[in-house]
């Protein structure tokens, strides 16, 4: 009977070991990358939906009640509720969630109609935080933990000048009695630096 030969298994060499090391390397930072975009875009498309769904608040609030829900006489910036202007932006959104407060002076929201719906955030992250109570707001904040800006049209012109912090120059809207914008996930918010700045118009 004729023996066959043996044949020694052939194993993978160590190039070919460090070149396959290498692709997958490459191949987890280029899926990292796109998960990180794709992350950073749906936050993106999260914050547009509520900065939208306040400034249509404001809208169907002037449709209510024939006027702001403000007592300005001047177009006002109003924030909520990281910058210095903190309580103007949040006794805006208690109006416009319908509570706020039965000693407030004026009362705006009289019929206490809920303008606003928008998800409960976590963390100071991604929409409203409530007290322990859970019967007053504290804050609302866009998903990278920064502020909502409002500007609102207090001198009924129709016309607001709306302008992020990171332009360099103000632009008039037109027809407009509201404009809201987040400084975005850098929150940069220095004259030139941020890019990535959520507003409601020329987007």
């Amino acid at each position: 009977m004729k023996a066959h030969p043996s044949h020694a298994l052939r194993g993978f060499t160590l190039v070919e070991l460090l070149v396959v090391i290498a692709i997958i390397a490459v191949l987890a930072g280029l899926a990292t990358s796109m998960a990180s975009s794709m992350i950073q875009k749906a936050k993106k498309t999260t914050c547009l939906a509520t900065a939208t769904a306040i400034e249509t608040a404001v809208n169907n609030f002037y449709t209510e009640y024939a006027s702001m829900p403000s007592s300005g006489t001047a177009d006002t910036t109003a924030a909520a509720p990281l910058k210095t202007d903190a309580t103007t932006g949040l006794n805006l959104l208690r109006v416009l969630l319908g509570i706020e407060s039965s000693t407030a002076s004026p009362i705006y929201n009289s019929r206490g109609i809920k303008f606003l719906s928008v998800k409960e955030g976590k963390a100071n992250k991604n929409g409203l935080i409530y007290n322990t109570a859970g019967t007053d707001i504290t804050g609302m904040f866009d998903p990278w933990g920064g502020s909502y800006n409002i500007i609102l049209d207090l001198d009924y012109n129709e016309k607001i000048s709306a302008k992020t912090k990171a332009e360099t120059a103000a632009v008039t809207l037109n027809g407009r009695r509201v404009a809201v914008w987040s400084d975005g996930a850098d929150g940069v918010s220095a004259t030139g630096k941020a890019t990535d700045d959520v507003k409601t118009w020329g987007q």
